[in-house]
């Protein structure tokens, strides 16, 4: 996803906005910017990495990563934090969303566990509301106490819970079942794409961070290691147009070390809903990753989502861990 033009500065290791300050007499830097170069993206990722070694989860989503590696999208903005020549800390902001501008941008934040204790995170909190003009929703992954105890100190509140939920896979599940007149077949890379968004928009209409994907996006994961159309599901009605998708992934070095699958996202037309297509095509999924001889499956559903949440519950997934919201 390439950046409109004149967003970026004409060099991009020159940051949009930069403030220096003392912070219990360290010398503290804070950069906002638009674009960042190979050699930032490699220092952020490696911080990630190291904060996810120590907490158990990962602090930035697919998403940001995503836009890291790609060289940012338009409007996005990263925000750093360096102790004298050291990256300490990152944030990573996602534009508004234009139909619902009042809610301001999404966004994530870590602080290198090397450089916590030192009111660093207060300091990328602050510079990120200050950003955002106030108005941010932040993703906490893990649901972590000191995530909470941060927010609560800049009057943040929960806003929206994600759930991880799991479930072996060694138990087996009953057979997919098609609505009568619809078959499955897997997704076709160069020919399926544009199909796929308009589905995914219906599908997700109601939920912008899903629905708004492009060709871009789907494009950007087709290249990514983990990508296999094999498990790439759609059902598809006699006209050939598609009705509803799941679509799996497989993380071969999951958060607790093992191979795990997931329930990467499931969509149905609208004008399905009612007809137990989901629930075949999760059935489907779930099938295709236990013949991969993967040890368990996860998903990720919003906590208010009551009829999804049951629908997972039925097949037997439950709640492994939760990521927060936090907004004013």
């Amino acid at each position: 996803m390439g950046p409109r033009d004149g967003e970026l500065c004409q060099n991009p290791r020159v940051p949009r906005s930069q403030r220096s300050l003392n912070v219990q007499g360290m010398s503290v830097r804070v950069d906002v910017m638009e674009r960042l170069d190979e050699e930032t993206v490699a220092a952020v990722l490696s911080l990630a990495e190291a904060a996810a070694e120590t907490d158990g989860v990962r602090p930035l989503n697919e998403q940001a990563t995503l836009h890291l590696r790609n060289g940012g999208a338009p409007g996005a903005r990263a925000v750093l934090v360096h102790e004298g020549a050291d990256l300490a800390g990152f944030a990573h902001l996602d534009p508004a969303d234009p139909e619902h501008p009042d809610d301001g941008p999404s966004g994530e934040l870590v602080v290198h566990p090397a450089f916590r204790g030192r009111g660093l995170g207060r300091r990328l909190l602050d510079a990120v509301l200050e950003e955002s003009g106030g108005r941010v929703r932040l993703w906490a992954h893990g649901d972590h106490p000191a995530a909470a105890r941060l927010a609560a100190s800049a009057g943040l509140n929960r806003s929206r819970s994600l759930w991880q939920m799991r479930r072996p896979l060694d138990t087996p599940t009953p057979d997919p079942v098609m609505p009568s007149g619809v078959r499955l077949r897997t997704f076709e890379t160069g020919k399926d794409e544009h199909a796929w968004v308009a589905l995914n928009a219906l599908a997700f209409a109601t939920h912008p961070e899903q629905g708004a994907w492009t060709v871009d996006d789907i494009e950007q994961r087709e290249r990514e290691p983990w990508f296999d159309p094999a498990g790439f599901f759609l059902a598809v009605r006699p006209d050939g147009t598609p009705a509803g998708f799941h679509w799996t992934k497989v993380h071969r070095d999951g958060e607790d070390g093992e191979p795990v699958g997931e329930v990467y996202v499931v969509g149905v037309d609208p004008a399905e809903q009612g007809t137990g297509l989901g629930r075949a095509l999760t059935l489907a999924g779930l099938a295709h990753l236990r013949s991969l001889g993967l040890p368990q499956v996860m998903l990720y559903v919003d906590e208010e989502n009551r009829a999804a949440v049951r629908l997972y519950e039925s097949l037997g997934f439950g709640r492994w861990k939760t990521d927060v919201m936090y907004s004013r």
